[in-house]
């Protein structure tokens, strides 16, 4: 079964399947209504669920197509979710709130009994989940991708375009045995600690309030250092790795200051292609050569308006992925020489 759809008939022919007959759509008030219309009594139900743009519709419905298959006596309700939406919310900020946490207690409560996603935002949240999930991995694919697609690639260096992205760059490059690079320095989107209302009480001493024994040690904010960049990029090409491409702009600053630096071509190579509002257009106009995404996540029409953005499928490692878990196969061969740290 799919709704919004990871090119679910191209998976069901790898798989040599039909794909299951569902009705997904909205009423008039935008209630999200679900009806299946096959029986899936003791079948694995594998429900493929892509994020469109409408993120929030896109999350109704795949909890309420688990709840209806799990109302209808499904065995196994298998979620295959190659981008895992609010991922990047999984730490707590501020008075926030941890909504992949959320999210996951959401999908295991409407029935959900396993999850396939792929290169989650972080690996702990896995543990987010009372129930297996499977993180498969799509650097391979995209090392193949600079094996075959780049010529020179043995002149490239991997670049993080931050010290946060330095363990997969320094995982990309250890694989093709090249040099890595780390841009450091660069303007963070975090807001300040003094706009978020901790300093609203009066900051006048009260010598009552507190004994003196107990005067709290104040943390020394943070100062950015001018950017620089750890490592030689002159005369090379510079391939940026990261797990999601969104938001552009930290990108185009980091291809700025790579050619101001001396690379002479520079690649984006990104799991998730998200790509939101003009992104296709700053990456058109900006020193980066060609972006590198896989379909994880519909961006099709992005394409038309950039060429630079070029497509890996990973169709093949997802097929192979609902194949083992219906014939209870071991799921190690596709974790094969990932370490701890990947």
């Amino acid at each position: 079964i799919a709704s919004y759809c990871l090119e679910p008939l191209f998976l069901c022919r790898r798989l040599g399947v039909e794909l299951g007959k569902v009705q997904v759509y909205q009423e008039a008030n935008r209630e999200t209504r679900v009806q299946i219309e096959e029986s899936v009594r003791s079948k694995d139900v594998f429900i493929i669920q892509t994020v469109s743009k409408d993120v929030n519709t896109t999350i109704m419905e795949l909890l309420i197509m688990v709840y209806a298959c799990r109302t209808s006596c499904a065995r196994n309700i298998i979620g295959v979710i190659p981008y895992f939406p609010y991922s990047k919310q999984c730490k707590m900020r501020k008075r926030g709130s941890i909504v992949s946490k959320l999210l996951a207690s959401m999908m295991c409560k409407a029935g959900l009994t396993h999850l396939i996603t792929m290169d989650l935002h972080q690996k702990e949240i896995q543990g987010f989940f009372n129930i297996p999930v499977d993180n498969l991995r799509a650097s391979p694919f995209l090392l193949q991708y600079i094996q075959e697609e780049i010529p020179d690639y043995r002149n490239a260096v991997i670049v993080a375009k931050s010290p946060a992205s330095a363990k997969r760059a320094q995982s990309f490059a250890e694989r093709l045995r090249l040099g890595i690079a780390v841009i450091h320095g660069e303007a963070q989107d975090a807001e300040s600690d003094l706009v978020d209302g901790r300093h609203s009480p009066p900051t006048v001493k009260n010598s009552g309030a507190i004994h003196p024994s107990l005067e709290i040690p104040l943390l020394i904010p943070k100062e950015k250092p001018p950017i620089t960049v750890v490592g030689d990029v002159g005369g090379r090409i510079a391939i940026i790795v990261d797990d999601i491409i969104d938001d552009v702009d930290s990108f185009l600053a980091a291809a700025e200051t790579l050619k101001e630096r001396g690379a002479y071509k520079i690649f984006v190579m990104a799991t998730h292609g998200i790509l939101s509002s003009d992104a296709p257009q700053l990456i058109e106009e900006s020193a980066i050569d060609e972006v590198v995404v896989t379909n994880t996540i519909p961006h099709e029409i992005q394409k038309l308006q950039c060429p630079k953005i070029k497509t890996v499928d990973i169709s093949m490692i997802l097929s192979e992925a609902i194949r083992r878990i219906h014939n209870g196969e071991s799921m190690s061969y596709l974790f094969r020489n990932i370490g701890m740290d990947d």
